[in-house]
């Protein structure tokens, strides 16, 4: 099989074109893919290594235009002479004007408060590290911290304020906000996920858009830190400190332990890639179907004309002319198309010399066996047919002949039990003939319902009644035999038309059989549910009716005839019950099944159609 496999011809011309076609494209395609991920992820690398020196210059100036205003303010004459009357509305003028300070402090040279902006204070500040580092001449820039609101982070700026001979006689410091280097400095158009944060060498956020993480969190156990401090060569891609893929590029402060962060989503970064990698695949696959459908159909169209000469050689070899001729009819010029032309010469002469053999044999003895076996089967059935009838007339007739005497003896025994007084004993007989006359009404009655059945009369049937009107006939029965009635019937039953009476007579001979079967007690049960067949399909909906019983079942070698009239394991049945309970549903255009477990009990399941609206 598998030798068969390799060797097929249509399967190799279309294994080379495929090769061919596809070899090329795949890999121009991944070399493609490749290189615009290259050219994405360098110019990326590269806005972010400007945006990052650019945030970098960006805020080591505005620093020093931080130290230079404090230069500024320390060496006006309002500071200098130290009057708080005088500096207060200067001070408040600064600070409206850059927004940046959030507050004044003036100090003399033992560190006493001589001016404080938010309110007057006789404390002392010589125990300050700003104080000690700026009355000893040299300007003082603390640490990033929260301010004692905790509402935003600060840091300190001091500076010496010297006398007229250079001698420093006081220390200005001012507490600076650094929300301005989060919403001015910071901020950068980097798409939706870019963003620029302020870190120092521990990791932790000095200056954050989301003003919650600052000196509350920090980065050292992510891509983001050892990507500023570890400087990891070949990895541009690296996960930040909230799980995400990004690239990003930092630079430090001079003379500050302050790192600039700048970084960007690796999703958003490769939209563009990831859209021209999505469009190659999809070029791919619908190049792959085409090369697929191509190559079948080349291959296809070299060698179907030699499989189609194959089957028709085959064709021919049974003997089947006609269909031969057919396949070999083509519109090709080429080779292929002599070649047909030759072989249909062939079939052609083949065909003559066939026809002149079925002219001399005649009928072939292929259509002799098919037409014996026809007529054989149209036989049986008609002498089947005419048994059944002959039957039904048989029946019909010595019903007619038995039920007029009988009739006669039925009134003659009434009138006799009426005008004689009789013994108990004579009395017990009367009733036994009385019940031996009734037992050979039934059985006429039954020939009778199988020789001429009736018509049902159709209106929408009332199964919670038809069974009501049964169980009053038969539960009599059951309690004396101990027999458990259970009833399940479904609230809402679709429409089903049927004759009551009929299907009464039914339901009634099913639980007779059921009882029959259960002479020392036991459990009989009615369920009645729609049923569907073949969801969806019209026609599919049926109404299901069955009656289970606890008996021993029914054997195997008698379930083939159970139908079959006259057909009876009881010792005293006519053999038409079930006979006549098939007629009777098959009449409403329904079916009868029986499913039995021997030892175990029987069912009987009438499926009757449900009316189409």
């Amino acid at each position: 099989m598998k030798a068969k496999f390799l060797n097929n011809l249509q399967l190799k011309v279309t294994v080379a074109f495929l090769l061919v076609s596809l070899v090329p494209v795949v890999t121009a395609s991944i070399f493609s893919v490749r290189t615009a991920n290259n050219v994405i992820e360098s110019i990326v690398q590269n806005q972010l290594e400007n945006v990052a020196a650019e945030k970098q210059a960006l805020l080591q100036r505005w620093i020093e235009e931080r130290k230079a205003d404090m230069e500024v303010l320390a060496g006006s004459s309002a500071v200098k002479e130290m009057h708080s009357a005088e500096v207060a509305p200067y001070f408040e003028l600064v600070s409206d004007q850059y927004g940046v300070y959030r507050r004044f402090i003036i100090t003399d040279p033992d560190g006493k408060v001589v001016y404080d902006s938010e309110g007057t204070s006789d404390a002392s500040c010589a125990g300050e590290v700003w104080y000690q580092r700026a009355i000893s001449g040299q300007p003082y820039m603390s640490e990033i911290e929260l301010a004692a609101t905790e509402q935003e982070s600060i840091f300190r700026l001091a500076t010496p304020i010297r006398g007229p001979a250079g001698r420093v006689q006081g220390v200005l410091c001012a507490t600076v906000s650094t929300q301005a280097i989060a919403a001015n400095v910071l901020r950068v158009e980097l798409g939706e996920s870019g963003e620029c944060y302020l870190v120092d060498k521990a990791g932790t956020f000095l200056a954050h858009k989301n003003p919650q993480r600052i000196l509350h969190e920090n980065i050292a156990q992510s891509g983001s830190f050892m990507h500023i401090f570890d400087s990891a060569e070949g990895q541009p891609v690296y996960e930040d400190y909230r799980g995400i893929q990004v690239l990003g590029a930092s630079r430090s402060l001079k003379g500050i332990d302050w790192h600039v962060v700048v970084e960007q989503d690796r999703d958003e970064a490769f939209a563009d890639s990831d859209r021209l990698q999505r469009n190659i695949c999809i070029v791919i696959a619908l190049t792959v179907v085409g090369a697929v459908g191509f190559s079948a159909l080349l291959a296809w169209y070299v060698a179907s004309p030699i499989r189609t000469l194959s089957e028709t050689a085959r064709t021919l070899a049974r003997g089947d002319f006609e269909n031969a001729l057919l396949d070999t009819r083509t519109t090709r010029r080429d080779e292929i198309g002599a070649l047909y032309a030759a072989f249909e010469h062939m079939a052609d002469q083949l065909k003559d010399r066939h026809a002149r053999l079925e002219t001399r044999v005649g009928l072939t003895e292929v259509e002799l066996q098919k037409v014996e076996a026809e007529l054989k089967g149209t036989l049986e059935a008609a002498a089947r047919s005419e048994r059944f009838a002959a039957l039904g007339r048989l029946a019909s007739g010595v019903a007619h002949e038995i039920r007029t005497p009988l009739t006669s003896l039925k009134l003659f025994l009434q009138s006799v039990q009426e005008d004689i007084a009789v013994s108990p004993e004579q009395n017990e007989d009367y009733r036994i003939a009385m019940r031996q006359v009734t037992r050979i009404e039934n059985t006429i009655n039954h020939f009778l319902d199988f020789a001429r059945p009736q018509e049902p009369v159709l209106a929408d049937l009332d199964f919670v009644q038809l069974v009501d009107d049964v169980l009053e006939v038969i539960r009599p029965r059951a309690s004396q035999q101990e027999v458990e009635i259970r009833e399940s019937i479904a609230a809402e039953l679709p429409r089903v038309p049927g004759d009551a009476r009929q299907m009464g007579e039914v339901l009634v001979n099913l639980l007779v059989n059921a009882l029959d079967a259960m002479p020392d007690g036991g459990r009989l049960t009615i369920s009645i549910a729609a049923e569907v067949t073949q969801p969806g399909a019209i026609g599919s909906t049926w109404l299901r009716m069955d009656v289970s019983d606890t008996g021993p079942g029914i054997p195997a070698e008698d379930l083939d005839h159970l139908f079959e009239p006259f057909f009876t394991t009881k010792a005293a049945g006519s053999g038409l019950g079930l006979a006549i309970i098939k007629g009777t549903v098959e009449r409403h255009c329904g079916t009868v099944q029986v499913n039995t477990q021997f030892g175990a009990g029987t069912t009987f399941s009438v499926r009757l159609p449900v009316a189409m609206d």
